[in-house]
């Protein structure tokens, strides 16, 4: 298990990268589960990580497993990356509405792990 310095410093992060409460993520999972096709391709069923994450939410600190943490690193690690990629300048010569699927795309991504890019930071 992590010590506890670096415990407090991923606890902080991922609260940090995950703007969403509980309460909204798991409404977002089911909206967007019951948005999928009627029958969607194996590796698209449902988010497993973003229940993963909700499963996070609803824990005390003193309860998190190496697993849960390991999903925490994930989770801090994809959002943070995105959200560089997501600011930076454009550099393709896609059109607007290519921009707008992608950008579009990448929002539901970010939200399936809590985090709403819409939000202004804490």
């Amino acid at each position: 298990m992590a010590d506890a310095l670096e415990l407090d410093a991923l606890w902080d992060e991922f609260h940090r990268v995950v703007n969403m409460t509980s309460q909204e993520l798991e409404a977002w999972l089911r909206v967007n589960e019951a948005s999928q096709e009627s029958v969607p391709p194996p590796e698209h069923e449902g988010s497993p990580t973003g229940e993963l994450v909700l499963a996070i939410l609803q824990k005390r600190r003193a309860d998190l497993t190496e697993d849960d943490l390991d999903v925490m690193y994930e989770v801090v690690d994809t959002v943070t990356a995105e959200t560089d990629r997501g600011n930076a300048p454009e550099h393709g010569a896609g059109s607007e509405a290519e921009a707008e699927a992608e950008e579009a795309r990448r929002r539901k991504r970010l939200m399936t792990l809590g985090h709403d890019p819409t939000r202004p930071p804490a």
